[in-house]
């Protein structure tokens, strides 16, 4: 059996669960640890069976609970590399210092330097020296090693103070080359959104394609191509046009919304899917619904006028996603 269970989708955290086989695999932890848990629990999935993490984009709204939560189950995470970097340098430590503190650490590197030399050059000693000294260090290690080396070296994984980006493992794949995770295929693909190396996915398992598609300012050919004979579509519908326009966010956010590295649109998404989209899924999922830029039924209303005649029993039955709850498993 193949199961899709979306638990979050929007700008507060976006996470899903694709089941197939002996295989489950979340898709993006934009939820803290502990209310993926409970979300997932809600529909009747158990955390610990879940075996991987896939990553779409470093955006914190898909990557919030990542780390606490690859720690806690002890899985792997798969990213692009791109991706896994960018998401480094969120997490890490941003020291910053004036020009004043710039000039003095050149100076202290400078002295260590000169200091280097003087003492390489007056550092000429005679064997038995340093015979002496290579025993008295083998000593010491051997003093160490008898006292326990266990006392003075972390037991466990780092906490969060100590490295907030360590991971239990980490997989790289490329857009464009499918992969596999126990009984589940992976083939992600390039999408156009404002991150490092942001990808879709397209999920096989027991004759069944499920596809994510979300975060991208439009749907390129390659995005068409990948999404064509699929059993499930789970598309961006992120915002209403006025709405966006009059909307409170600042216009520089909105520029970047509505440019081609931003989100779909309600109207995108609909002529997507009265154009090109060619009517094979048994469920399209509209996904990433702004709270401050659209409305459930705007988006309903729009997605439907764009399937008009094709919904049916077996065949494209429209759903939508949630940011505050999850969504009903869809179950093939």
């Amino acid at each position: 059996m193949v199961r899709f269970t979306v638990l979050a989708s929007g700008s507060k955290g976006n996470s899903a669960v694709v089941s197939g086989g002996r295989t489950r695999i979340l898709v993006d932890c934009g939820l803290s640890c502990r209310e993926l848990f409970r979300r997932m629990r809600l529909v009747g999935e158990e955390p610990e069976t879940l075996d991987a993490i896939v990553i779409t984009h470093e955006h914190m709204d898909h990557v919030n609970g990542l780390a606490v939560t690859a720690r806690k189950l002890g899985i792997p995470v798969y990213f692009t590399e791109a991706t896994y970097r960018a998401w480094m340098r969120w997490l890490t430590p941003r020291r910053q210092m004036t020009y004043a503190q710039w000039l003095e650490q050149c100076r202290k590197l400078a002295a260590e330097r000169q200091a280097e030399a003087e003492a390489a050059q007056a550092c000429e000693q005679d064997e038995q020296d340093t015979e002496i000294q290579l025993e008295n260090v083998a000593a010491e290690a051997e003093t160490l090693l008898a006292d326990g080396e266990a006392q003075t070296a972390p037991e466990g994984p780092p906490s969060r103070k100590q490295d907030p980006t360590w991971l239990p493992a980490v997989e790289y794949f490329q857009a464009g080359e499918a992969f596999e995770i126990g009984d589940i295929g992976v083939s992600p693909f390039t999408i156009p959104h404002d991150a490092a190396d942001p990808v879709g996915f397209v999920f096989r398992a027991e004759g069944v394609r499920v596809a994510c598609a979300t975060d991208l300012g439009y749907i390129p050919p390659n995005v068409k191509a990948q999404l064509k004979g699929v059993d499930l579509l789970l598309i961006e519908s992120n915002h209403d046009l006025e709405m966006l326009r009059d909307g409170p966010y600042p216009w520089s956010v909105k520029q970047r919304v509505l440019s081609r590295v931003g989100h779909l649109s309600n109207e995108a998404t609909a002529d997507y899917l009265e154009k090109v989209y060619d009517g094979q899924a048994a469920y399209v999922i509209l996904a990433h619904l702004s709270e401050s830029n659209n409305l459930p039924e705007l988006a309903r209303v729009t997605a439907e006028r764009a399937l008009n005649g094709r919904a049916s029993l077996l065949a494209n039955r429209l759903l939508l996603a949630a940011q505050h709850e999850p969504l009903s498993p869809i179950s093939f």
